[in-house]
């Protein structure tokens, strides 16, 4: 339990390596980034398994949702300056949104989003996470419930909504930025400041001051830049379709009647099909869940290098001695004959049925979109008043051309040693 003097001491500083010092905002959202909750995204990585290419990308969830809420009171300063609105409680809020937007992650983020849980994203978890710490912060119920609505899109004034989930929220401008760092891969750095000193408002819609068009062309480029070289890099494609085939292998044994080591929270998640229903009838399963995180999973992989079940053994091996599948990437879909071909050749590397074969040789699709206009846009509002896509008022063709999702197509196999 903490002491008195430690509770009233709320005015703290974070030295960001990224942004340098970032203040707390407000003591109840001291509270929140206190709470166990929040404290899990220590444990897991923002980034997943890119630590295996660019081994300075270990930072995590905690590190991003820190920054973004650093962005945030940036942009409220400069919506407030052009004259727009916003109360105390909504820049609360909206703090609060942006700091929790993904407590909901699980271990290793993206690559396990729907092998622990079956059919509920992060998003959806996120929302429940809040739910649970109105429960626990019930002086600070209206808080949450307003941050909850401007998190679900319900809130009156839209464009806090846009500040947390849009094609320009605070949440990409901080992880393309925060990425970039810890990779060490320029092409993604975006000028944040010059982005964020350039946010308006017009009728109740986040735009972009005319002047910052060559901003915003430089941050879609930087973001389709990050896709194939870091988020969608084969190397690291390889490694998390490695750890999801561990998964599944693992969840399978447990099915058949296997004993498998493993955490108790992760053991449950393996063992039990939960749904977004379970969630929703039963407060226990947000609890077991708030237990998981990156530790839980590479704990687990490590001892399960030893398991009788040559599958699992040789892939908990190969992941953790970093030994990672080819990646081939085409435009095309690979043929049936050389999928074929590659099974063969580890068929008889690793004395491997039809059902074995499967986790070790596949193909997936890999899809990039840097600025989708189907789910929103980025407007400029021009010096008349008029606004207009971004898209259609650059003179870089480059634009139109990100607003087109990008498809390809990977190969995974074992490399055979001879």
């Amino acid at each position: 339990m903490r002491t008195n003097t430690h509770r009233n001491n709320k005015k703290k500083i974070i030295n960001d390596p990224v942004y340098g010092f970032i203040s707390i905002p407000d003591e109840f959202i001291f509270d929140l980034v206190e709470h166990p909750f929040f404290q899990r995204l220590r444990r897991i990585k923002q980034l997943g398994m890119t630590h295996l290419v660019y081994p300075g990308a270990l930072h995590t969830r905690f590190h991003h949702a820190i920054g973004a809420m650093h962005l945030m009171t940036q942009a409220i300063s400069v919506i407030r300056r052009k004259g727009h609105e916003i109360t105390e409680e909504e820049e609360r809020a909206v703090l609060v949104a942006i700091l929790l937007h993904d407590i909901g992650h699980g271990p290793f983020s993206h690559a396990l989003e729907y092998d622990i849980v079956k059919n509920v994203s992060h998003e959806q978890i996120s929302y429940y996470f809040i739910q649970a710490l109105k429960r626990d912060f019930p002086e600070n119920s209206d808080d949450l419930e307003r941050a909850l609505m401007i998190f679900a899109n319900k809130y009156h004034k839209k464009f806090l909504y846009q500040l947390v989930s849009s094609q320009l929220d605070m949440d990409r401008l901080d992880y393309l930025t925060r990425d970039s760092f810890f990779t060490g891969v320029s092409e993604g750095i975006v000028g944040t400041e010059r982005i964020i000193e350039m946010l308006n408002v017009h009728n109740d819609q986040l735009v972009i001051d005319e002047k910052g068009i060559y901003s915003i062309e430089k941050f879609l480029v930087a973001r389709r830049v990050m896709y194939w070289q870091v988020y969608l890099h084969k190397t690291v494609v390889s490694g998390e379709f490695m750890l999801i085939n561990i998964l599944r292998r693992a969840k399978k044994l447990i099915r058949d009647g296997e004993t498998l080591f493993g955490s108790p929270a992760l053991l449950f998640f393996m063992t039990n099909e939960i749904q977004k229903v379970d969630f929703e009838t039963n407060p226990e399963i947000l609890k077991i869940f708030a237990q998981l995180d990156d530790y839980d999973i590479m704990g687990a992989v490590k001892v399960w290098q030893d398991h009788s079940d040559k599958v699992l053994s040789i892939l908990s091996t190969n992941l953790v001695n970093r030994n990672l599948h080819k990646v081939e990437i085409a435009k095309e879909p690979f043929s049936p004959d050389r999928i074929l071909m590659e099974k063969e050749l580890v068929r008889t590397q690793y004395q491997l049925d039809d059902e074995e074969i499967n986790y070790f040789v596949y193909s997936e699709l890999l899809s990039n979109n840097a600025y989708s206009q189907v789910k929103q846009t980025i407007n400029l509002l021009l010096k008349d008043g008029q606004t207009i896509d971004v898209s259609k008022a650059s003179d870089n063709l480059n634009i139109s051309a990100l607003a087109q999702p990008v498809e390809k197509y990977c190969l995974c196999y074992p490399v055979v040693r001879h």
